[in-house]
């Protein structure tokens, strides 16, 4: 049996008051530092009879792991689900609810489909929120995360819109449409102010961690057609073959294109999906040959290629798997930089690059454990592509947007 770290057992019982106290609390607790445990403890301690855990479905294994191996399951009930089925699910005779990734919460100015679920079926609830990055764009994000409960320390602002004249510095924002209001610059000082003695926070340094990244950035040569395709694109916007086409007639769809095809697939108008060069996938196969290896890749088509060159019995898309055979595993950037863990891995090889500065803060820790003290990460850029631009935008904390994308290409 497991026994959870002394800051784990200490913070729980710091959450465990907050809980019983404000109906709310939030552990903002970074990756690795055990945000599953601690908030199990935390209805341990509560002595409650059943919990909810809704969590991304790659997650769910390792929930129910802990669940088993620290022996919570002689204290109370539990019910992992995956939040996009939430939907069906009838019971609601639940002691307490564990909202894990609560940032996804964070939309604005409207809530997104699942906060509204939450708030509909969980207001009165018990809620414990997970995160390691509770408001990782903007301090705006955490309204909606805090208002799913009924205990909101916002609960006087009826909508996103009266609590951002209090707490917003409105801006408007110019866009291809026309113009609009950008609610992202929320004053940190005032929001803190409030949810200040609800959060848990704890750092992988106070826990012990001194694990160190190392990222190594390599060049791919892609063949010579894609290049030419990328070109040709570039200057007319669309490439029309026998039964496909490819357009971009706006600087999105330009830049997704081209983001896509640097690496070697496309999607075409129609919705199908080809890869066009598999010179990425046979250049990670041939440099890692002798690891074992997690692979993250962004679009479909590049999963395709992998399955190709690797082939079904050296490569699986599941953690189950993965962490009981040989097998690498290619997971997609977004699924795969939550709430999972690759420590079973040698290294961690990115085909491909995401736009968003979470996905790179958030991905890249998923080698992290207490015991590991170096982690080597492996960027595949196709040399000449895009990736190289898109990596300097997230690496300093922005995403990668079409205005960034337009000083790169279309002055």
């Amino acid at each position: 049996m497991k026994k959870l770290r002394e800051y784990q057992d200490k913070l729980s019982f710091q959450a465990a008051n907050i809980l019983q106290q404000h109906g709310i609390v939030y552990l903002a607790m970074q990756v690795r530092t055990g945000k599953t445990a601690t908030s199990l403890n935390v209805c341990h301690y509560l002595e409650v009879k059943k919990v909810l855990f809704l969590t991304k479905k790659k997650a769910m294994t390792s929930i129910v792991d802990d669940y088993n191996e620290f022996a919570f399951n002689k204290s109370f009930e539990l019910v992992v689900m995956n939040n996009e089925s939430l939907h069906k699910m009838n019971d609601n005779d639940f002691d307490v609810v564990i909202m894990d990734e609560a940032h996804r919460l964070g939309s604005f100015p409207k809530p997104c489909k699942m906060a509204k679920d939450l708030r509909l079926r969980f207001a009165n609830k018990p809620i414990i929120l997970l995160s390691g990055t509770p408001t990782p764009e903007s301090y705006s994000q955490i309204y909606h995360q805090m208002w799913i409960s009924n205990h909101s320390p916002f609960k006087e602002f009826k909508n996103f819109y009266q609590w951002a004249n209090a707490f917003v510095n409105v801006k408007i924002k110019y866009v291809s449409y026309g113009t609009c209001n950008d609610y992202s610059d929320a004053n940190r000082s005032l929001v803190m102010n409030y949810i200040n003695n609800l959060m848990i926070t704890y750092t992988q340094e106070q826990s012990g961690f001194k694990s160190i990244i190392n990222e190594h950035v390599m060049y791919c040569e892609m063949n010579q057609q894609t290049y030419d395709l990328c070109n040709r694109l570039k200057h007319d916007l669309v490439i029309e073959g026998k039964n496909e086409v490819i357009l971009a007639e706006t600087g999105v769809k330009l830049m997704q294109k081209l983001h896509q095809m640097y690496s070697g697939t496309i999607k075409f108008e129609s919705g199908n999906r080809q890869v066009i060069d598999y010179s990425k996938a046979e250049f990670i196969r041939e440099k890692f040959i002798d690891k074992k290896i997690g692979i993250f890749y962004k679009f479909t088509a590049e999963l395709m290629a992998l399955q190709k060159v690797f082939g079904v019995e050296n490569l699986t898309t599941d953690l189950d798997e993965f962490n009981s055979t040989s097998k690498n595993i290619a997971l997609q950037i977004v699924s795969g930089r939550e709430g999972i863990s690759l420590k079973n891995a040698d290294v961690l090889v990115y085909y491909n690059i995401d736009f968003s500065a979470v996905s790179y803060w958030q991905s890249r820790d998923r080698l992290t454990t207490m015991e590991r003290k170096s982690n080597d990460i492996y960027w595949i850029f196709s040399k000449n592509g895009i990736e190289d631009k898109i990596y300097k935008a997230v690496m300093n904390k922005k995403d990668y947007t079409l205005s960034t994308f337009r000083k790169d290409y279309l002055c």
